[in-house]
């Protein structure tokens, strides 16, 4: 387009020149604003960076109190509970009642471990074992020995135990 010149009609010259003028300022108000929320996001952006930072430092503190308190807790991880279970029962047509009483009269018998560390018991296991194959045990008018068929120790101790008559 062409511009009509200046002294056929001084309205278009006007207009054009208000035009120029109303987007120099435009766009000098554009840059503040822009610059503005540009200034507002990079203050909020290194803040949300320091942030992180810190709360990486405070994980890598925590992991390590963490890794820390758990290596000290495991030599202190105690028995807290007995499981006794007697596998063979059926063989010897006994009722589950006399199982029951049974298997309760070994854990009243090495209940002792209960509240001791796990070392102090794993160095026990022999003791543990001879305690419950040396008792015989009378159920129906019959005397049974245990053997120990299997034991898990940790903070439950699980001991699988097999029936056999005594002599």
């Amino acid at each position: 387009m062409r511009i009509p010149p200046y002294y056929r009609r001084p309205s278009w010259q006007r207009f054009i020149s208000g035009m120029a003028v109303g987007g120099a300022i435009s766009w000098c108000i554009f840059l503040y604003i822009y610059g503005v929320f540009q200034e507002d996001n990079a203050k909020l952006i290194r803040k949300q960076q320091k942030d992180i930072a810190e709360l990486k430092d405070d994980v890598k503190i925590w992991q390590q109190d963490y890794a820390e308190l758990n290596n000290k807790n495991l030599g202190k991880i105690t028995i807290e509970k007995i499981n006794i279970r007697i596998t063979n029962w059926e063989k010897y047509k006994l009722d589950q009642f006399s199982v029951f009483q049974t298997e309760e009269a070994v854990r009243d018998d090495i209940k002792i471990v209960l509240a001791k560390d796990l070392e102090t018991v794993a160095k026990s296991k022999d003791m543990l074992k001879k305690i419950i194959e040396n008792k015989p045990y009378e159920l129906n008018e019959k005397r049974y020995r245990l053997k120990v068929k299997e034991m898990v120790i940790y903070t439950t101790l699980t001991i699988q135990l097999e029936m056999e008559f005594a002599e």
